[in-house]
């Protein structure tokens, strides 16, 4: 594959050989096919110059892998942008038989595969993607599970299929950007399989990854239990993305002023996901704050049965007191009956050992009324710590209709609009990513505080029970 789709300012080749063969083309067909914009054009060939160039020919290969890339890197910006728009058409829900979808996996197969190092095995020679994918899994461990997913797979035999299931399912799982950026950051592992001038080890790989977060809009089913992945050809269907050059001239405009209506869309679905976050938190707050407040109220109640033990102790005391000096005074007559004595050394027995109980539970009451006190402190810090979290979110969420706004300026000036949607999709992704951390952090830290809350209610229960 030395060319997907020639470019149009692309100096052509200037030998009398190749002239000829380009007059005998237009012969054949008075139209080719190049890239204009963001759309492969059938373009007229009348105009075009087949005189000699004084330009030698591009025969190096870092030329030709240079150039490869470049056409993948539009071939996969051309599957992204028509699968987007054709989803959002039909309802963002697509499964396996949706052409556009079927286009975008062969693409990404193509861009995985390009530059691959060939490895010898007993058989000959082997090219797989599957390696690098596996690696995923080291970097994310989310991945992890739709690794073990694929190999669990039973109608899948060749690294190949593995790969596509695992496209799919990274597709599915909404995570394809965030894996596809995670394994690109690490070239001194991916050295292992490609060459260094392939895709992935270039820019333009950097580049698809970033445009495959506009896909996490899209809703993807699919069953591959039924698929044959092994041997499904990928080959690229072209026409899927031809269009004619003179309507393009005319609708440039159009197309840009669409694009931009696109990321306000996308911009406002975004805001209501993050708007529904918020809200969820505050309810969650809410709860801890409830939840606070039982605790407070449990720790008082175990606070005063704490104070009821330590009367009952002193009175226990007291009365051990008297019944030792009774005894002595029983000791010094000895006019006193053999069997009160006996009574009252038994008395003194059970009541010595009353009293060494209610003192372990005296002890094991302060122990829990410690442990109950430094709960109390490590919510109320946790409370403090979401509350916080929970005003940084807003401000996010300010920041995003901010970015709203300016997005409906740009509307109006559409001839800057180019430049700036790749700064505002920037920063709408780093939010998005500090903004899926921070969730993930709050969940996190709102499981812990559920789990100290059952333990201080069996706690609380179990201070009750002796208690009754």
């Amino acid at each position: 594959m030395s060319a997907l789709t020639p470019q149009s300012d692309m100096p052509t080749p200037t030998t009398d050989k190749i002239t000829q063969a380009a007059m005998e083309t237009i012969y054949l067909c008075k139209f080719r096919v190049s890239m204009d914009g963001e759309w492969l054009c059938l373009r007229e060939l009348d105009d075009i110059s087949l005189t000699p160039d004084p330009e030698p020919t591009h025969e190096d290969p870092n030329y030709l892998m240079a150039n490869e890339r470049m056409n993948l890197m539009n071939m996969a910006k051309l599957s992204i942008k028509g699968l987007i728009e054709s989803a959002l058409n039909l309802g963002r829900t697509l499964d396996s038989d949706y052409a556009p979808l079927q286009q975008f996996f062969v693409v990404m197969e193509h861009c995985l595969k390009h530059g691959l190092k060939a490895k010898k095995t007993f058989l000959g020679q082997n090219k797989s993607f599957w390696g690098p994918l596996e690696l995923v899994e080291k970097l994310v461990p989310e991945a992890a599970e739709i690794t073990a997913s694929v190999k669990d797979l039973p109608g899948l035999k060749t690294p190949v299929g593995r790969g596509r299931a695992w496209l799919r399912l990274a597709l599915m799982q909404k995570k394809l950007s965030e894996y596809m950026k995670a394994l690109i950051n690490r070239k001194d592992l991916l050295s292992e399989f490609y060459e260094p001038n392939a895709l992935m080890m270039e820019e333009e790989g950097a580049i698809i990854a970033g445009l495959l977060v506009g896909l996490n809009v899209i809703d993807a089913n699919f069953c591959m239990k039924g698929e044959d992945l092994d041997s499904q050809v990928g080959v690229i269907d072209f026409s899927m993305y031809l269009k004619d050059g003179n309507s393009t001239k005319g609708s440039e405009g159009d197309g840009q002023i669409t694009a931009i209506l696109d990321q306000k869309n996308y911009v406002e679905e975004l805001n209501r996901h993050l708007s529904a976050t918020v809200n969820n938190l505050q309810a969650k707050v809410d709860a801890l704050e409830k939840s606070n407040t039982k605790l407070t109220e449990e720790l008082a109640v175990a606070n005063n049965r704490i104070i009821t033990l330590q009367e009952e102790m002193e009175r226990v005391k007291e009365e051990s007191s008297y019944i030792l000096e009774s005894n002595r005074k029983v000791t010094k007559d000895r006019t006193a009956d053999g069997q009160a004595l006996t009574e009252a050394r038994k008395q003194l027995k059970e009541e010595t050992q009353l009293r060494l109980d209610v003192e372990k539970e005296l002890e094991a009451q302060i122990g829990m009324r410690q442990e109950m006190e430094l709960a109390m402190k490590m919510l109320e810090k946790d409370v403090s710590e979401k509350q916080d979290a929970l005003v940084a979110l807003r401000q996010q969420l300010d920041d995003l209709r901010a970015l709203k706004h300016e997005l409906s300026f740009k509307l109006q000036s559409s001839d800057m609009g180019v430049k700036q949607k790749s700064e505002l999709n920037s920063r709408l992704e780093e939010k998005t990513n500090q903004m899926a951390a921070t969730i993930k952090q709050l969940e996190q830290s709102e499981k812990d505080l559920v789990k100290q809350a059952k333990t201080l209610n069996s706690a609380a229960n179990k201070l009750i029970q002796k208690h009754h």
